[in-house]
């Protein structure tokens, strides 16, 4: 079964680099732009398949929410230097969301206050 979905996967991403997934995409895609240049022509998260096209993964459609499909991709490809999502980019806050579960991203905790507090 999971052979079986791997190559229906694969063969999907197949066809649509066939098809064309060109380096301007349309309004429905999908566009990651990592910061180091990929390593892989193909990026597969959860059941999306991302080609690269001039040094950024694109896919045509993610079926999640958007926030989530970055995620997916910083987790998988580290920093993202933008996202785009049906021809709407991420602004900063939004790329920082992403890129805080990017690969190699380090998680900052805050240290307790532990000084006694003084009365007045």
């Amino acid at each position: 079964m999971i052979r079986s979905l791997t190559k229906s996967v694969l063969v999907s991403a197949a066809l649509l680099a066939a098809a064309g997934v060109s380096a301007q995409p349309s309004d429905s895609a999908y566009v990651a732009t990592p910061v180091t240049a990929p390593a892989k022509s193909v990026l597969m998260t959860r059941d999306t398949a991302w080609n690269v096209r001039d040094g950024a993964f694109v896919t045509v459609d993610a079926p999640m929410r958007e926030m989530v499909a970055c995620q997916l991709v910083a987790r998988s490809a580290g920093q993202l230097s933008g996202f785009t999502a049906r021809g709407k980019a991420f602004d900063a806050t939004q790329l920082d969301a992403c890129n805080a579960k990017a690969k190699g991203a380090k998680t900052v905790m805050a240290k307790a206050d532990t000084t006694p507090a003084t009365a007045n």
